[in-house]
């Protein structure tokens, strides 16, 4: 168990015997959530992934409740979703991370925010965030570029 993990296990008891609040057990959960998720973002930084879990769904090697594709790209929902409404939309041309994206992807660029947001509006007509994470810091688990669309309750600010 992390240093980070012990010590938030300590602060959990010392709410719960404190008041017994729900609010900071819930805190705790989503802590402990973004702890994994940084955790798995370190991770797949560190091994360079060569095929990823995109890779396999694109050439159907994996199943995913696909809602979108056509040449360029796929739109499927996420597994572990975020928000009531929580799908991707990735490219079918393997980009690791925007970082990597270069002049010659414009169009495929392109191409994703417009699929984004026509997808969106279909199923969010109240509003959708887009979020694009890149890099260890960024909590990019997968290194296959993808923009996570979410939706379906109020979005909270700041983010993360």
């Amino acid at each position: 168990m992390t240093h980070l993990l012990k010590h938030l296990t300590r602060l959990k008891n010392i709410h719960q015997n404190f008041d017994g609040c729900k609010i900071s057990n819930i805190i705790f959960r989503q802590t402990l959530q973004m702890s994994s998720e940084v955790e798995k973002a370190k991770k797949a930084n560190q091994t360079k992934q060569n095929e990823t879990i995109f890779d396999k769904i694109i050439a159907k090697q994996i199943p995913a409740d696909i809602i979108f594709e056509d040449e360029k790209c796929l739109a499927f929902n996420d597994v572990n979703p975020q928000a009531p409404t929580h799908f991707l939309v990735i490219p079918k041309k393997r980009i690791p991370k925007l970082d990597d994206s270069g002049d010659s992807d414009r169009d495929l660029l392109g191409h994703l925010l417009l699929t984004a947001k026509t997808l969106a509006k279909k199923k969010l007509p109240c509003g959708y965030r887009l979020v694009i994470n890149n890099g260890p810091d960024g909590c990019q688990s997968v290194y296959h570029l993808h923009i996570h669309i979410l939706g379906g309750r109020q979005m909270h600010w700041p983010p993360g």
